[in-house]
């Protein structure tokens, strides 16, 4: 057995960064896997957010299809209860599962939403999990034993000891001694996920094998500056340069493991490389749920003290308690949490509980679209410039589970859901934030040389992935086979091959022990430090 199909995930690329360090000898690899194959920009889905956009890679589905919208879920439609997504929340069959039940080896290393792990032929270390819940969270149940004798093997860096992480970029506003050891620390956990990947495939290889290195989005929501000073003001002191030349490294480094495990994959071997979404530059924060207060639409219960201080970041654990600093009998519309840039709509069922009733909420919801069009920064920009209504953006069987409205900022930021003065302040230095359109590219038997696809989908990755392994593409996927990536020739040869709607199912259907399916409450504390200190809390 040898790998068939090797998937990279590189959490955040954008060809506004990647293409310049290509091009001076940065990642001289990554430039001749392009010529010798495809590449095209990859259009997320909204919002182009890690969890729902990583499972709509796995799966070939939107968000309304498959479950999952945030790093946070409602409990149910009708709580105000938020709760950590999981596997548990994928309503459809992934990549993961379809391989498997054709009985190919399987492969998965760092991918959100796969905890609890699915049960299947390989091996499975979840990604976005407490370092103390890693041990339990790998499948088979002995794989943590056996890798944790690897030279280097560190649960607390490996899995992100949040609290390290949170020492790392604490302030993140001083010089080298803050941003190097946070930029060092993601240099050692992809070396880390390399030589797990190594280790397993020469021990036991599968035929679908894929990774995410998500450092790259962590370096750039921080250090966007320090790749891309045009965006920001110019890099002047000794330690910034330090900054930005270890930057660079981190990305040199990467540059060198995808080579080596191009080099594991063999020449035989698909090889795909996708980013969940792409990013750029941001300057504004929307203080959302005080724009909502000022309007009269929300009100708040007595503010934590912490919350009142200029610039304050959210507390830990204050998005699980959102419940408690609204006055639910005033409030008809609030932002849950910052991740979404979602809208959530007091609805009242029954016409007498607090809310808005059911006949008015077409009405209101129109109003509170066009007076969010309205907003403007302290340079008269309008900062909200594209929403989405819950119909639009998340029609499917789980729909009811996401925001009544997601908006989209000017500059692609995240929401603040702080009591603040300011409806609408500016940010110290830029930093980074998520864009709709990520990176894709292909190698390997039948794939075009060189070529430039322009855009596809997100929605597309899971079609190619089963395609290159030869497996038919379930009917009920929304993506499709890339075919003006192959030639035509190899098309004609392996045509691509459809196969009927499949019984949907949770990717944890056979997941491990039930009672180890959920966070603990130190660890969602910890989780929430960590999801902060990346810049998705304010």
């Amino acid at each position: 057995m040898s790998i068939k199909t090797l998937l990279i995930g590189l959490d955040g690329a954008t060809f506004d960064v990647l293409d310049p360090l290509m091009e001076e000898g940065v990642m001289p690899f990554l430039k001749r896997f392009f010529a010798s194959g495809a590449r095209a920009g990859l259009r997320s889905i909204v919002p182009p957010l890690t969890p729902p956009a990583w499972t709509s890679l796995m799966t070939g589905r939107t968000p309304g299809q498959h479950g999952v919208f945030d790093f946070f879920r409602m409990e149910s439609p009708e709580t105000r209860h938020i709760r950590f997504f999981s596997s548990n929340d994928v309503g459809c069959e992934t990549i993961w599962t379809l391989a498997g039940a054709q009985g190919l080896r399987v492969t998965s290393l760092n991918y959100p939403a796969m905890f609890p792990a699915p049960h299947l032929d390989g091996f499975i270390v979840p990604g976005w999990m407490p370092w103390r819940q890693l041990r339990l969270a790998c499948w088979p149940g002995d794989l943590f034993d056996r890798l944790k004798h690897l030279p280097g093997f560190n649960p607390r860096e490996l899995a992100m000891d949040f609290k390290l992480e949170e020492r790392a970029t604490e302030g993140c506003q001083g010089g080298y001694e803050e941003y190097g050891p946070w930029v060092e620390l993601h240099i050692r956990r992809e070396q880390n996920w390399f030589e797990i990947l190594r280790h397993l495939t020469v021990e036991a290889p599968s035929e679908l094998t894929a990774v995410v290195f998500d450092g790259v989005d962590k370096i750039q929501h921080l250090c966007w500056r320090f790749l891309l000073p045009g965006d920001g003001r110019p890099l002047a002191a000794e330690w910034e340069l330090r900054v930005r030349d270890l930057c660079r490294e981190y990305f040199r480094r990467l540059d060198g493991l995808i080579e080596r495990m191009c080099e594991l994959a063999g020449e035989e071997a698909t090889v795909l490389i996708a980013s969940d979404h792409g990013f750029g530059p941001t300057t504004d924060v929307f203080h959302v749920n005080a724009w909502l207060a000022e309007k009269g639409y929300l009100r708040w219960t007595e503010a934590p003290a912490e919350q009142a201080r200029p610039g304050a970041l959210l507390g830990v654990g204050q998005v699980a308690r959102h419940t408690f600093l609204l006055d639910w009998k005033e409030t008809k519309a609030f932002a849950a949490t910052p991740t979404s840039n979602g809208i959530y709509i007091v609805v009242s069922r029954d016409g007498v509980t607090p809310g808005v009733a059911v006949w008015e909420y077409e009405s209101f919801r129109a109003r509170l679209m066009e007076e969010l069009r309205g907003v403007k920064n302290a340079a008269g920009e309008a900062v909200v410039t594209q929403m989405w209504t819950r119909e639009q953006a998340f029609a499917g069987p789980h729909g009811a589970a996401a925001p009544d409205l997601t908006l989209m900022l000017r500059d692609g930021g995240l929401v603040s859901i702080l009591p603040s003065e300011a409806l609408v302040s500016r940010r110290e230095e830029v930093a980074g934030a998520h864009r709709p359109v990520g990176v894709f590219g292909a190698r390997g038997p039948g794939v075009k040389s060189n070529v430039d696809a322009g855009e596809l989908s997100i929605l597309d990755v899971a079609p190619a992935v089963l395609y290159s392994l030869g497996l038919p593409v379930p009917e009920e996927m929304q993506g499709r086979v890339p075919e003006e990536i192959f030639a035509a020739e190899a098309l004609s040869q392996r045509p691509v091959r459809k196969a009927a709607a499949a019984a949907a199912a949770s990717a944890a259907a056979t997941a491990n022990d039930p009672a180890a399916n959920g966070f603990s409450t130190e660890d969602e504390e910890a989780l929430l430090v960590h999801l902060r200190d990346l810049g998705y809390i304010e």
